[in-house]
């Protein structure tokens, strides 16, 4: 079973982007799960979203708790809250950012071993350029199925179009793509020079 957290702040469309996952892990012919957890429900506070994705039927409920992968939509939530608790040790995180993890405070995090499957993607920025509106979820989706192929991005556009529709759509959809280029670029650099 592969297990994902998503971290964020209410606004931030945290919810809809484990419902969206769930929906390109169907289509990419899994059996899929996702649910909230949070506490107040305002504007601006942590809300954390859960994914599973497997073969097979899900019978589990709980949250996840040892997730296997981590995206995170605010950078701000790096030193508040707890994110990478129970964190595979080489599990896959996607950061919100348009700075490095080195930048963010982060190094310890991105050894040898693992930083290929770590990376920081620009999903607000992108999200902003092709909507004009700064919701990174259906973004870091894109970049989510580069880093990790655990979804195809044919199945995060299908899942984004059964969402939403017209403009909203279409602007998702060319920002999951362009974000899917920037993680499948950057990770590959980070291949290329771990094998130099």
């Amino acid at each position: 079973m592969f297990q994902v957290r998503i971290h964020g702040r209410g606004g931030q469309g945290v919810v809809t982007a484990a419902e969206l996952l769930s929906v390109a892990a169907f289509k990419d012919g899994h059996y899929a799960q996702a649910f909230p957890s949070f506490g107040s429900e305002r504007t601006g506070a942590p809300v954390v979203a859960f994914c599973r994705i497997d073969a097979a039927p899900i019978r589990s409920r709980e949250p996840i708790v040892a997730p296997d992968a981590l995206l995170v939509q605010d950078a701000t939530l790096l030193h508040q809250v707890d994110l990478f608790s129970g964190l595979r040790p080489e599990g896959y995180v996607l950061i919100n950012s348009s700075s490095s993890f080195e930048e963010l405070g982060l190094s310890d995090l991105v050894g040898p071993d693992v930083s290929r499957h770590r990376l920081t993607v620009p999903a607000t920025e992108l999200a902003l350029a092709h909507t004009g509106r700064p919701v990174p979820n259906a973004v870091l989706l894109g970049g989510f199925a580069a880093l990790s192929g655990a979804v195809s991005l044919d199945s995060v556009e299908l899942a984004i179009r059964e969402r939403f529709s017209g403009p909203v759509a279409d602007g998702n959809v060319a920002a999951a793509g362009e974000a899917y280029r920037f993680v499948a670029r950057h990770r590959g650099e980070l291949v290329s020079a771990s094998t130099d």
